[in-house]
């Protein structure tokens, strides 16, 4: 029989329609692909041969539980660099991708009855993660008009004698939102709780800077990684920074259920962050690009993006000028525009009514997406 816990457990719509997507390629259908957050751009060559050479080399053994000295000292160097905070390698565990991270994170910090709060639009996966560990997330609305900026005291009027951490991820998928340095800062002195701050998307950002909230408090849990920045999501390599305190628990949990993070991976790891960064600019400029012609086309046709958005690569466009359902919408664009997008439910109920455009997919496709889904909405009856 199947655990009771996973008969309730919800479905990530996202990887929903990116198998329908998939299955009606196999099929020989023209489908364009708007709905994973996965980049277009191949992982660079440097990072590539690093990972070549430490296979040659037989770096193939198990690494530490925490993972190799070498890529968290070198993930110090970084937030030394770009956010000129101090951590040390001790503070670091290095995983197979950020939702490893969360796992671990999770299962060191919350008991059953905990409340996590977050916002609403967030990330499908957070409350999924909590509920799983018999805790409760409670949400913070944040809104379209604003560009989906949190509300510093909306979040601290939800705060419970059950609120265990405030979860906050900048830049924001699915919004795209860029939260501010003195937003960042006023939500890590409004209690003295641990904050949980998801950011993978940081160093994909427009205007508005992206900020570490290591750069206000220490008692945070950092997750990171090098799928988006790196365009390196197949190679699963991600890490947790977290307070000192907890690094052995999560060791020990590291040791039992994973082991360690790949090895040959974790080198490559290491040059990426130390290697050439030029195509990291190359990236941003282009999904910048992308950005600015997405976001009119949408207005256009009668989505609603009131505020374009600073970070990442999503829109989170109203479509209630069109449907109020947005999963049956999503499935519908896709039957008859053979365009795949992300219903907006997926992120929280205060996003139904939306959905979720990714732009990491090439301008010619963003073009034809655009111009199948118009003359979609123009026939619909």
């Amino acid at each position: 029989m199947v655990s009771e816990r996973l008969k309730q457990f919800p479905p990530f719509y996202a990887m929903e329609i990116l198998g329908k997507a998939k299955e009606l390629q196999r099929k020989g259908e023209d489908i364009i692909r708007l709905e994973i957050g996965e980049p277009d751009f191949k992982t660079s060559d440097n990072i590539v041969q690093a990972g070549i050479k430490a296979l040659q080399e037989g770096k193939t053994k198990y690494t530490s539980s925490l993972g190799l000295i070498e890529l968290r000292q070198a993930i110090c160097d970084y937030y030394k660099r770009k956010y000129n905070v101090d951590i040390t390698p001790d503070r670091i565990v290095i995983c197979n991708g950020t939702s490893h991270a969360m796992f671990l994170m999770f299962s060191s910090l919350i008991e059953q009855g905990d409340e996590v709060l977050m916002s609403d639009p967030h990330y499908a996966c957070y409350p999924n993660f909590t509920s799983f560990f018999n805790s409760t997330p409670i949400y913070s609305n944040v809104n379209g008009e604003d560009g989906f900026q949190y509300n510093v005291e909306d979040f601290q009027s939800k705060l419970t004698a059950k609120t265990k951490s405030i979860m906050i991820n900048s830049p924001s998928n699915p919004t795209g939102a860029v939260q501010s340095k003195q937003t960042i800062r006023a939500l890590t002195e409004i209690s003295k709780l641990p904050i949980i701050s998801d950011e993978i998307y940081q160093g994909i950002s427009y205007g508005e800077k992206d900020h570490s909230t290591l750069e206000f408090t220490e008692n945070a849990f950092i997750m990171n990684g090098f799928s988006k920045l790196y365009a390196m999501t197949g190679w699963r390599l991600g890490y947790l920074i977290a307070p000192k305190e907890y690094i052995r628990p999560i060791e020990k949990l590291q040791q039992n259920f994973f082991l360690c993070a790949n090895t040959f991976v974790q080198w490559a790891g290491i040059e990426a962050l130390n290697g050439p960064q030029d195509q990291i600019k190359e990236m941003v400029d282009t999904y910048n690009k992308r950005r600015k012609f997405i976001v009119p086309r949408l207005n256009e046709m009668g989505f609603k993006v009131k505020k374009e958005p600073e970070g990442a690569y999503y829109v989170l466009a109203d479509c209630k000028e069109f449907s109020n359902d947005s999963l049956s919408f999503a499935e519908e664009i896709l039957k008859n525009a053979k365009v795949s997008v992300t219903p907006g439910i997926d992120f929280g109920q205060n996003a139904e009514g939306h959905i979720r455009f990714s732009y990491s997919n090439s301008i010619e496709n963003i073009k034809e997406g655009m111009n199948r889904l118009e003359s979609f909405l123009k026939n619909r009856k």
